[in-house]
């Protein structure tokens, strides 16, 4: 059975609302999650590790008697590494050294100490820049193991000077995957818990008995967890809150249809909500990749999800030419974005809003998933209008430096004392004047 994928023509005088239906998604709350997520962090908040304990035996079907025991101690992931087939560890450690590699250059852009400069009276003015405390990341767990996704978000936060970095990750019925816990001992993570949920964002943000508060926290995790994540924004720093995956491709028409098929399947097969959308000048080859996507869907185990994801979100466009492309990839926004061409860098040149930007057609999405080097944590649904991967700045925090000279008080002191006054705030005003002459 032939998929009904929507396509779409730029030239249409009805192109642009077509296309924002595509895009349009509801990221309101839930308000029943939102209430149990509410209800959840108030109760953790009252009564800390009880509260976590109880709410994760229930759950996650476990017998704990205490929260202590959900942690797992560093000999246990270090057993964990060591039971990894060659194979599969030498994938891990090569993806993780990728990762930190990259981020290590992030770190040296963004300046390991910051700045100051000294103006001709003496006053020193600049910026230190100091790693969080601590920092708290969510893996999700249950229905799917993502050790990239620790890699990911530790990695970046240990090369950033982050002193401890604290694990959360559900374990349904006691099960841990060996592999989630490997990347953990690899990317430095100094505590885990086996714990998810509401209830571990609340714990990571208020802190209980066994659980001290962190700083941020950063991960991904389902609705509850998102809702969560608002919750406690302001209490905490949180990364951002994700929506679904998606996948933006910019072709020429000269890779092979195949290639781009399995690529937009590659963020389709993430869930039904994910979003897979196709850039083509070419009439004809959209007609050659709808071909591939007909005919290598039933190839793939996770075909309904695919099915589902592209026909209610997916889209093949047809468009006047690359320029177009790129003024309509420039309004979409997407999380990653192919640019899959003779010459890739022309139009990458062109684009302003992406969050990756994968150019040639030899550069899958899924190498930046993994162990390409750059960060997977992008902006979604269009953020990536004013938004960041995750990187090494998400990990600093910046405090500024102000050291007047008793000569640039003078200065200073006369122009502050000028606005104070016109502010009506007189104190401001003559703390300012008590420095002059």
């Amino acid at each position: 059975m032939s998929i009904q994928i929507r396509k779409f023509d730029s030239s249409h005088a009805d192109f642009k609302t077509q296309l924002s239906a595509v895009l349009a998604f509801d990221a309101s709350e839930d308000e029943a999650i939102d209430r149990a997520a509410a209800s959840i962090l108030a109760d953790v908040k009252l009564r800390g590790d009880a509260a976590v304990l109880e709410y994760t035996n229930r759950f996650d079907r476990l017998s704990a008697a205490t929260l202590a025991e959900l942690e797992i101690p560093q000999a246990e992931l270090q057993a964990a590494l060591a039971s990894l087939t060659p194979v599969r560890r030498e994938a891990l450690q090569a993806a993780a050294d990728r990762v930190r590699a990259y981020h290590e250059r992030q770190k040296q852009e963004c300046g390991s100490g910051g700045f100051t400069y000294t103006e001709a009276d003496g006053t020193i003015l600049g910026q230190k820049v100091t790693p969080l405390d601590r920092v708290g990341i969510y893996v999700p767990g249950g229905k799917a193991a993502y050790p990239s996704s620790v890699l990911m978000n530790a990695i970046p936060a240990k090369v950033a000077g982050v002193q401890e970095v604290i694990m959360v990750v559900p374990t349904p019925d006691g099960v841990k995957n060996p592999l989630v816990l490997a990347a953990a001992a690899i990317a430095g993570v100094d505590r885990v818990f086996t714990i998810g949920g509401a209830q571990a964002v609340g714990a990571l943000a208020y802190g209980t008995a066994t659980m001290p508060q962190v700083d941020k926290i950063v991960g991904p995790g389902n609705a509850y967890v998102a809702a969560a994540k608002r919750r406690v924004f302001g209490t905490v720093g949180i990364d951002m809150i994700a929506g679904p995956s998606e996948i933006l491709v910019l072709c020429d028409g000269t890779t092979d249809p195949d290639w781009i098929a399995m690529d937009l399947f590659s963020q389709a097969e993430h869930d039904e909500l994910a979003q897979s959308i196709l850039l083509c000048p070419d009439a004809a080859y959209i007609e050659q990749v709808e071909a591939s996507i007909n005919r290598l869907l039933d190839t793939m185990p996770r075909k309904e999800v695919i099915r589902t994801s592209l026909v209610n979100r997916g889209a093949l466009v047809k468009v006047r030419d690359m320029e177009e492309a790129c003024e309509i990839a420039n309004l979409i926004a997407a999380e990653h974005l192919e640019i899959s061409a003779t010459e890739p860098q022309h139009w990458a040149d062109q684009i302003r809003h992406a969050g990756a930007m994968f150019l040639g057609r030899y550069s899958s999405e899924a190498l930046g998933d993994y162990c390409a080097g750059p960060n997977h944590v992008l902006p979604t649904s269009r953020t990536a209008r004013f938004s960041s991967p995750l990187g090494v700045y998400d990990f600093q925090k910046r405090s500024s430096i102000i050291h007047v000279s008793q000569a640039g008080a003078q200065t200073l002191g006369k122009i502050a004392s000028e606005l104070a006054y016109g502010e009506g705030l007189q104190a401001h005003a003559r703390s300012a004047e008590y420095r002059l002459k």
